[in-house]
C-alpha cells in the first residue's frame, strides 16, 4: 500500500492476524455458552453487539453516517438485506459448532471465495480470467465429491458460504465502516431479538439468570466476541494492501478446520479428505491467480517511471493490489 510505513504495516498485519485469529478460534467459545441453544445465543449475540458498537461509536463521536444512511431508502434496504443475511449465517453457525459440525462449517469459508466469484459472474456480469474458471469448476467437483461423501448436499457449508457472500454483497452496496455497519445491521436486529429474549424469559427458557452470573457474563460477552475481530479488521485493512488482506483470510478456517479434527475429534472419511483437497486445490488456482495480477498490476504502475529511472531492482517481498 503505498505511503504507508513500515510500522504502519507491520500494525496492519497484526490486527489483521488478530481478527482472522479470533473469527479461527471463536469455535472455542459457543460450547461454553451451553445449556442455552443456538436461537438464545444468537438473540443475545444481537442484543449486546449493538450495546457494544454503540459503545465504541459514543467513544469515538462517529454518528454524522446514521443520519446520511437514514436519507437513503435505498442503502437502508440493503442494510436490512445484510441483517437478515447475516443473522442467518449467524445462527446456522453457532448451531453447528454446538452441533458438532466444526469441519462442515468450516468448509463453508473455504468455498466462500469461489461462491463470491460464481455470483459475480451471474449478478454482476464479472468475467472471469481462465484459472477462475479452472478454481470455479474444481470448487464445483469438491461440492459433488462430498455429496457423495456425506449423502447429501453439505448444507451446513452451502448455506454458510452463501449467506456470507450475499452478505459481502449487501455490504458493497452499503459501503459503511466496519463498525458503522454492523451497528446498523444490530440495530435493525435488536428489537425482534430483545423481543424474543423476553419471550424467552417469560416462558421459563431463559438460561441468562437461571445459570448463574457467570454463564449471563459470558452471554452479554458475545457482543465483545462479534464486534473486537470487526475493530482489528477495520485497523488492517487501511494498512495493509488488499491481497495480503486475502491471504490472511484462509487463516480462520484453517483453524476452524483444525479444531474440528484435532480438538473436537470430527471424523475425516476419506471421501471427505478428498473433497477438502479440491476445495484447497481451487484456492490455490484462486490465490496464484491474484498474486500474478496484483504483480501485473504493480508492473504497469511503475513502468511510466521505468522509462527515466534506469533498471531498478524488483522489490520482490511487496505485492500491491
Amino acid at each position: 500500500m503505498p505511503g504507508t510505513s513500515k510500522g504502519e504495516h507491520r500494525t496492519g498485519l497484526l490486527n489483521g492476524f488478530a481478527a482472522y485469529g479470533m473469527w479461527g478460534l471463536v469455535p472455542l467459545f459457543w460450547p461454553l455458552l451451553k445449556p442455552a441453544g443456538a436461537m438464545e445465543i444468537l438473540a443475545h449475540r444481537m442484543v449486546w453487539s449493538l450495546v457494544f458498537v454503540i459503545a465504541a461509536l459514543v467513544f469515538v463521536r462517529r454518528w454524522a453516517w446514521a443520519g446520511e444512511l437514514l436519507r437513503q431508502p435505498r442503502r437502508l434496504a440493503f442494510v436490512v438485506l445484510a441483517a437478515a443475511v447475516i443473522t442467518v449465517n449467524w445462527g446456522v453457525y453457532i448451531w453447528a459448532v454446538n452441533s458438532g459440525h466444526v469441519v462442515e462449517a468450516s468448509l463453508g469459508y473455504f468455498i466462500n471465495p469461489l461462491v463470491t466469484i460464481a455470483m459475480g459472474v451471474l449478478l454482476l456480469k464479472e468475467r472471469l480470467r481462465r484459472a477462475q474458471w479452472a478454481a470455479v469448476a474444481v470448487g464445483f467437483a469438491a461440492v459433488v465429491v462430498l455429496t457423495v461423501g456425506y449423502g447429501h448436499p453439505p448444507w451446513i457449508s452451502l448455506c454458510l458460504a452463501f449467506s456470507f457472500a450475499t452478505y459481502g454483497l449487501m455490504k458493497k452496496k452499503v459501503a459503511l465502516g466496519g463498525v458503522e455497519s454492523l451497528a446498523a445491521e444490530t440495530a435493525i436486529q435488536f428489537v425482534p431479538a430483545l423481543g424474543y429474549l423476553l419471550w424467552l424469559s417469560a416462558h421459563g427458557g431463559s438460561t441468562f439468570t437461571s445459570e448463574g452470573a457467570g454463564h449471563g457474563a459470558l452471554l452479554a460477552a458475545t457482543g465483545f466476541v462479534t464486534a473486537l475481530p470487526l475493530v482489528c479488521f477495520g485497523a488492517a485493512a487501511i494498512r495493509v494492501p488488499l491481497s495480503t488482506l486475502g491471504l490472511l483470510q484462509y487463516l480462520a478456517p484453517v483453524f476452524q478446520f483444525v479444531l474440528g479434527v484435532v480438538y473436537f475429534h470430527e471424523s475425516m472419511p476419506l471421501a471427505r479428505w478428498a473433497g477438502f483437497a479440491l476445495v484447497w486445490l481451487a484456492l490455490g488456482l484462486l490465490t496464484a491467480d491474484a498474486l500474478r495480477s496484483a504483480r501485473r498490476t504493480r508492473v504497469v504502475v511503475v513502468s511510466p517511471r521505468a522509462e527515466t529511472r534506469p533498471d531498478p531492482a524488483p522489490d520482490p517481498t511487496r505485492v500491491e493490489a
